[in-house]
Order: structure tokens, then sequence, then C-alpha cells
């Protein structure tokens, strides 16, 4: 059994030390805001934190869910972000594998020409008419399809594909296998690292996504939740001497603090619920997929 040495030990103690710190600063933030949507604004200004039952309160909760607009967001974002995944996951994965093929004809020019398309585009503008063009605007369709493209996660599925021993795929064509038939009953089985890191990198950046939907949407009702957090966060702030009745601002005041710090939670949920499922397989898929 290997034994640590002096230098070992040290070097060893300072990593602990420097990961507790950064669980440290990463946790801070995520309690204070749980703890903040739960505890009356009243008492986080004056007292802190606090663990007291007496200070704390569901009403920012109760608020969100009774308003129903923000309800609508999250079920709006949660729509949008399946959708995208699982396009961006089927078109990514299909590609990446075509692309690692060594007899397809004409690979490296359709790997340039995808290359070149990380490093330019056409704009925000000419992206807007080719939108209106196809009739998506004010669909879901402007949202999911634009960016399910994404040439980075072909290039991680072109890798991961390329680790995969030619020799099992060359002893199912000798017993007559197609493509597809190996592709579906070999390669894909193989293949859940990748297809599950393509996933959570597709599925996170949709839902924190907001740009998007405030250039191609107008019905509200069709507004992700990251758009509602916006407007919460950003348009209603109150501003000084627009309320006259200074009792009724310090309510809209003491609701909107509440209201901001539930729906953080509301947003951050789905992501913290889904990493401990998709971890066992992102450090295998993203350094395998990422080897060149």
């Amino acid at each position: 059994m290997y034994q640590h040495t002096r230098s070992d030990k040290f070097i060893l103690f300072i990593n602990k030390i420097l990961l507790g710190g950064i669980v440290i600063i990463v946790l801070f933030p995520l309690i204070y805001v749980l703890l903040s949507s739960v505890l009356e604004p009243n008492v986080l200004v004056k007292k802190g934190l606090s663990i007291s039952g007496s200070d704390w309160t569901l009403e920012g909760y109760k608020r969100i869910f009774e308003d129903g607009t923000i309800v609508k967001g999250f079920i709006n974002s949660i729509l949008y972000s399946v959708g995208f995944t699982l396009i961006t996951v089927s078109v990514c994965i299909i590609a990446g594998y075509s692309l690692s093929a060594e007899g397809l004809v004409g690979r490296k020019f359709i790997m340039v020409f995808f290359l070149i398309t990380m490093f330019f585009n056409g704009g925000l503008i000419p992206t807007y008419m080719v939108v209106k063009g196809l009739g998506m605007l004010n669909t879901i369709w402007a949202i999911i399809l634009p960016n399910a493209i994404n040439v980075w996660f072909i290039i991680l599925a072109r890798t991961y594909f390329k680790s995969i021993p030619n020799e099992l795929k060359e002893a199912a064509r000798i017993d007559g296998a197609s493509e597809l038939r190996i592709f579906l009953n070999i390669v894909f089985p193989l293949s859940k690292p990748i297809i599950f890191v393509i996933a959570l990198y597709a599925f996170i950046a949709q839902w924190n996504s907001y740009f998007d939907a405030m250039i191609y949407l107008e019905d509200r009702n069709l507004y992700p939740l990251q758009l509602v957090l916006r407007s919460i966060l950003i348009q209603n702030e109150i501003q000084p001497g627009m309320i006259a009745d200074q009792q009724a601002a310090a309510e809209l005041q003491r609701i909107s603090e509440m209201i901001k710090y539930s729906s953080i939670v509301l947003a951050s949920l789905p992501l913290i619920i889904m990493y401990p499922f998709f971890q066992k397989y992102f450090e295998k898929g993203v350094m395998v997929g990422s080897l060149k």
C-alpha cells in the first residue's frame, strides 16, 4: 500500500483547505437565498439571517402560486428546455456519429464548415429576419429551433464515438447488421455518458436563457420563467416618490422582496434536482469527449 510522504500530506492538507473554502463560497449564497425566501424581509434587514421559526413565513411562495404568472413561466421553461434538449441531443448525437465514420465522403469539408459557424454568424438582425420569414415569431419554435444545433456538442460527440473500438462495429457488420442497427444496438447503449453530458449542458443553457424569448415572443403567456423573473427583479423596482402612501410602499417593498427570493429558489430547483442524477456520467463523458 502506498504511503504518503510528508510533502504529499502537506499538499493534500492544502488542497482540503482550498476545496473547503470553495465549498463555503459556493454554499453561502445558496443558503442565504434559501433562508431569505422563508424569512420576513423586516427580520432580514434588522437581524440578518435567523433560524428562529417565529421569523419564518411562506407568504412569498404562497403569492407565487396564487398569482400564476411565475407558475406559467415555470411550466413554459420546462417545456422549452425539455424540447430543446431532446432536439439538441438527437441532432448532435446523430451528426457526431456520422462524422466519426472514417468512410464518410466529405467529412473534413463538413467539419470545417461546422467550425466556421462557431466563429462567424449572421448576427441578430439576419437571424430575426430568418425566424420571421419562417413564421416562427411568437411561437415555441422560435425559442427551441434557432440554437438547437451546437457545433461544440457535435465535436464532443464525434470524439467520444471515435473512442469506441472499431472491432465492435466490424464484428456486427460481419454478422450482417446495418449501420442503423449498429448505432441503435451497439453504439447508443455505450454512449450514455456523452448523451447525459450534452443533455445537461443543453437543458441548463435553455433554462437560463431569456434573450431569445425577449426578442421573439410578444405573448406574455409564452414567456419563460427567466423572462418573468427579469420583469420582477429589474423592471418592477420601486422608485422613491412613486407611491405617496409610505405604508403602502413599505408593504409593497416587503412583498416584492419575498417574491424575489422565492422566485430565485423556484428557478434553481430543477437544476439542483437534476445534477445528482447526471453527476455519475458527467466526468466520464466530459473527459472522454474532450480528448483530442
